[in-house]
């Protein structure tokens, strides 16, 4: 028997066969590529016919990861500044949430500018970068800032949050603080569904009415569990969309999974609390 000639016709048979494993594989990844893009027209084409439309949307985030923090508990010593007065919501001496009231009541520069609260926050709060503007209630005369980590803000966390309220004279009179220490990750990267895929979902739930704009999409992060000094957080797409009748509805989706997480309740106590005023 010749050896060499057998070893050669393995060879050739061999690698045969690696091509066509090779071009079978090739063949369904590309059906599998066309049935996706097939749906993805699909879902446009649905859009579409609903007049729901969306603008540029943000950058895709290819992963992210759960994370936690300690709650911080407030002592006199949070608060050197003589023009503030402390008082703990839920303690005598210190507590997870702080009063302060301004003895000498200070000026925003212009309540029609939104960044005119950022910039009251950022120069007489401690840590007031560590806060992102969400809500300005002029009618009311307040703003709600969450707290932020890494530019990504945590929705409607009790335990992240700051509150100003001013006079009818544009004078900011007293504040209301809680804060998150030490967040850090607490999970492997996970990978994070891209914008489009968020609006589909939103869209498959039936929540996306007809007539109606997306007009905002960020990713931050929303509370899983809460627990007595500690929170667990997941990475979550905020998402505004503006209705026909220009009125504005907001939702969270799981950026993980794509879950629509329900947050009404944490919603409506954090912009309904009694100040106490």
């Amino acid at each position: 028997m010749d050896w060499n000639r057998t070893k050669s016709i393995f060879i050739v048979v061999f690698l045969i066969l690696n091509i066509f494993l090779y071009s079978l594989y090739v063949n369904r990844y590309n059906e599998a590529q066309s049935v996706e893009v097939t749906g993805e027209k699909t879902i446009d084409a649905r859009l579409k016919e609903d007049n729901i439309t969306y603008g540029v949307l943000p950058h895709s985030v290819d992963s992210a990861t759960y994370i936690k923090g300690k709650v911080h508990i407030f002592t006199a010593a949070d608060f050197t500044d003589s023009n503030q007065q402390v008082s703990f919501v839920d303690g005598k001496f210190e507590g997870k949430e702080a009063h302060v009231d301004l003895v000498n009541p200070i000026k925003l520069r212009n309540v029609n500018d939104d960044a005119s609260f950022t910039e009251f926050v950022e120069a007489n709060i401690k840590e007031g970068a560590s806060y992102g503007l969400w809500k300005v209630n002029r009618d009311e005369r307040f703003a709600i800032f969450f707290q932020k980590t890494n530019n990504r803000m945590l929705y409607y966390n009790k335990s992240g949050l700051l509150r100003i309220q001013w006079n009818a004279n544009d004078e900011v009179t007293m504040y209301e603080q809680t804060k998150l220490d030490n967040i850090e990750e607490v999970e492997q990267q996970q990978s994070v569904l891209p914008p489009i895929q968020v609006i589909q979902a939103l869209y498959a739930k039936g929540l996306l009415k007809p007539d109606s704009h997306v007009e905002h999409m960020q990713l931050g992060y929303s509370t899983l569990v809460y627990l007595t000094q500690t929170q667990v957080l997941l990475p979550t797409w905020e998402v505004r969309v503006k209705l026909s009748d220009g009125e504005i509805e907001e939702y969270f989706v799981d950026a993980v999974k794509g879950m629509i997480i329900e947050i009404q309740e944490d919603k409506q106590e954090v912009e309904e609390e009694d100040w106490g005023v």
